[in-house]
């Protein structure tokens, strides 16, 4: 049974990030299950570090950006929205080129708080980064200042 309360239309959700962080980086949203959804990045100059691998805070970008977008879309945005607590990652494999590809699923679903775990692979496989972001749920109008 699908978890989400919104709309998954990939054009949708990638529009949301038009002028971003997720823009700039070349993160786009790929596919979306019933409980669970997929983004890509590229591994390139724009997501190097010196060394020519993988930069560990883009992994962290494209974690956080599956995460909560994942988060945001079990939600009533008229109602409530989530925000960031926490986000912990453990890079394990270095890339230099190519595409990485991260999957968000839920591991807890409550009231007040979400957690979702996202793993990070090669085009392969191969794990890259495993990452869990912990998220609040707060009443829309907290975001919105009324």
């Amino acid at each position: 049974m699908a978890i989400w309360k919104q709309d998954t239309d990939l054009t949708r959700i990638n529009g949301w990030s038009a002028n971003t962080m997720m823009e700039t980086l070349g993160i786009r949203f790929t596919a979306v299950g019933e409980d669970w959804i997929q983004g890509s990045m590229p591994v390139d100059h724009r997501t190097h570090q010196p060394y020519g691998l993988l930069h560990g805070g883009a992994s962290v970008v494209l974690a956080e950006t599956l995460g909560s977008t994942a988060a945001m879309l079990t939600l009533d945005p008229a109602q409530e929205v989530a925000v960031g607590l926490d986000i912990n990652a453990n890079h394990v494999r270095g890339v230099r080129e190519g595409t990485v590809i991260g999957t968000a699923r839920k591991i807890h679903l409550g009231r007040t708080t979400q957690v979702w775990e996202i793993r990070i692979e090669t085009e392969t496989g191969e794990l890259v980064c495993i990452s869990r972001i912990t998220m609040a749920v707060i009443p829309a109008r907290v975001v919105a200042g009324k």
